[in-house]
């Protein structure tokens, strides 16, 4: 790796660390009680917030951009990303020994710079259902 990469990797991931920040805030401003970020299920998975909304079990994907000029920041949850967060929430959810709850997927946008005038924040609630591939055998 280069440096000019390695330096590019810390920057995304310093962004990114950011936009969970600014998701963590806004949920737990919905009353969300927040369980982890950056929760590590298996050697390649990882949801970025596990969150409680009442008695349902939220795992979220944030997705930050600067700008809205390549599109939605939502957009990038495409097949790919949804099939690898369903494969961790099956992990996660096995983990805990299957329990019996609801869940959900939910995306957050965040929008805007860390040292910006202005950020905007969307949260998309149940953006996506489990992926078809993986089911739970309660």
């Amino acid at each position: 790796m280069t440096a000019n990469e390695a330096r590019r990797r810390k920057d995304t991931d310093r962004i990114g660390k950011w936009g969970e920040k600014m998701a963590s805030r806004i949920l737990k401003d919905k009353q969300y009680r927040i369980l982890g970020k950056r929760v590590r299920v298996g050697t390649r998975d990882e949801i970025d917030i596990v969150a409680r909304d009442g008695e349902v079990l939220v795992f979220v994907e944030v997705k930050t951009r600067a700008m809205e000029t390549f599109g939605r920041p939502a957009s990038a949850v495409d097949r790919k990303k949804r099939h690898s967060l369903s494969r961790a929430a099956v992990r996660y959810l096995k983990r805990l020994g299957n329990p019996r709850l609801y869940f959900r997927f939910d995306v957050v946008e965040v929008i805007g710079e860390m040292n910006g005038p202005e950020t905007r924040i969307n949260h998309i609630e149940n953006a996506f259902t489990l992926d078809s591939r993986y089911s739970l055998h309660l």
